[in-house]
């Protein structure tokens, strides 16, 4: 693990994911820039101290050096947006699969050139777009591809939070302090942090592609260096329409990503905060709730089920389920086939960081209504 360490709310995330099922272990990290906070963390984890090192590049370099039973299978990326790209070329360079946190980078121009790196590397890249892990996303995106919804018509997604209200960056509040910097998170702040996970869910169940945008950006809180509220209208490739809108100053909202999508023959509704049901309302009919861990649910949510029905399964198992699915892709690598899975790749990376730049044009634009980035 790259980042993650002492007071980082994702890294602890991604360490009781990758361990879920007991098919990862974690042996070697480079756990901050401070080299004496990242031996603190290895200590706590309980690690070789010689396989904590003081930095990433030393990280990739000590472990490629190691014979090939004994170094790490793949790195996890935990770090801040602008480190994502440097440590992932180092790491695909060095001969290693990659798992990174979205968004894949802080420019388009460099999630590019990552892409080129991984393609020529032949390694698996996974983004972990964790909310695509939901069994009952995945069931969203078979009705959706079973055609249960008819043509799709319209798509609303939304991801309001409300703990931006205090400039607490201000205050030193580490998380807040490195989303709000441009020189960290890149252009954007509400959009980048959150607004790409409605996009990428939106994208995820329906298929749909972006042609085009709308976008308006506000920093509603004095001194705030980039945007805490994001609105977007889309325009689809096929003629359907969305609304889109991520805000970080929604007074009472914790984690509110929802979606609803509406079609032909009917439309679902999902919320990432009751993420066991999915409403579903085919045309003419009463609404229905679909749960978790049903025999009625397809056998793409069932996969991705651990617990019998009535057993909450959430935000740890979703991350869970990426990991797996990766792993699963570099088993494959390492036994000479091809790799493959339900994850979010490097593809999607690159997409996520043509939206947020087509965001970021639109909303400084006059003209307002973007043609979608060509990636």
């Amino acid at each position: 693990m790259v980042g993650g360490g002492q007071n980082a709310f994702i890294g602890a995330v991604h360490r009781l994911a990758a361990s879920l099922d007991g098919q990862i272990e974690l042996v070697a990290g480079a756990f901050s820039s401070d080299a004496a906070n990242s031996k603190l963390t290895g200590e706590q984890l309980f690690l070789n101290p010689k396989r904590v090192y003081a930095s990433y590049a030393e990280m990739a370099a000590g472990e490629a050096a190691l014979p090939p039973e004994e170094r790490i299978d793949f790195v996890s990326i935990v770090t801040p947006n602008f480190l994502h790209a440097p440590v992932a070329t180092t790491f695909l360079k060095a001969g290693f699969h990659v798992v990174c946190d979205k968004p894949m980078t802080l420019t388009l121009k460099e999630a590019k050139e990552l892409r080129a790196t991984v393609r020529k590397s032949g390694k698996v890249f996974a983004l972990t777009h964790n909310y695509t892990g939901y069994p009952m996303v995945k069931e969203a995106r078979e009705l959706v591809r079973t055609g249960k919804l008819g043509k799709i018509l319209k798509v609303v997604a939304e991801y309001p939070q409300g703990w931006l209200l205090d400039r607490i960056e201000a205050e030193g509040q580490k998380q807040a302090a490195w989303r709000s910097d441009p020189k960290k998170a890149g252009a954007t702040c509400c959009l980048g942090d959150i607004g790409t996970h409605a996009e990428n869910l939106g994208r995820y169940i329906t298929g749909l592609e972006i042609e085009s945008l709308c976008a308006e950006f506000t920093t509603f809180i004095p001194g705030r260096k980039l945007e805490d509220d994001a609105n977007l209208l889309l325009r689809y490739q096929g003629g359907a329409k969305g609304v889109l809108h991520c805000s970080q100053i929604s007074c009472g909202e914790e984690n509110n990503l929802n979606i609803r999508v509406y079609g032909t023959l009917g439309s679902l509704a999902w919320q990432q905060e009751h993420p066991n049901e999915l409403k579903f309302i085919p045309k003419g009919e009463p609404a229905r709730i679909l749960r978790r861990g049903n025999g009625y649910v397809s056998d793409a949510a069932k996969k991705f089920t651990r617990l019998p029905f009535g057993h909450p399964e959430a935000f740890i198992e979703a991350f869970a389920n990426i990991y797996l699915e990766a792993v699963a892709a570099i088993r494959a690598s390492q036994a000479g086939k091809k790799p493959a899975g339900d994850f979010p790749t490097v593809e999607d990376g690159v997409i996520g960081m043509a939206f947020l730049e087509t965001a970021v044009k639109s909303a400084a634009s006059k003209s307002k209504w973007t043609k979608f980035v060509k990636v």
